[in-house]
């Protein structure tokens, strides 16, 4: 398992950020669910699915697995496996709150794609 901390400094070569106000929102999730947030943490996946082949995942896991990139940030841990890692290195996790619509957003500058809803995307 390799750990980035929140200044920067990590064991692996590749980084997802997590901006304040996800980190909040995260971590208010995770005590109403009753987890130990310096245990667990927020996990950050890619699977195969949507309309352009990949979409985003994510869960509460109690504890990071061997191989995670466990990155931690404003509070929050974040558990990345390395299959994912290879597509979302250098993206963005963010909480965007609205009329409409709120929730989690990933902002990846490795997709060339993405579907029109914005559920999935391509690399």
């Amino acid at each position: 398992m390799s750990t980035e901390t929140a200044d920067g400094d990590a064991e692996s070569g590749s980084t997802v950020e997590v901006t304040p106000g996800a980190a909040e929102q995260a971590l208010e999730l995770m005590r109403q669910e009753g987890m130990d947030a310096d245990v667990g943490g927020l996990r950050l996946f890619v699977q195969q699915g949507g309309c352009a082949g990949l979409s985003y995942g994510m869960r509460f896991d109690t504890e990071p697995e061997e191989d995670d990139l466990v990155v931690e940030r404003h509070g929050l841990r974040v558990f990345v496996d390395p299959a994912s890692e290879n597509y979302i290195g250098g993206s963005t996790l963010d909480y965007e709150a609205g009329l409409q619509a709120a929730g989690f957003h990933v902002e990846n500058p490795n997709v060339v794609s993405e579907c029109g809803c914005g559920e999935s995307f391509r690399t």
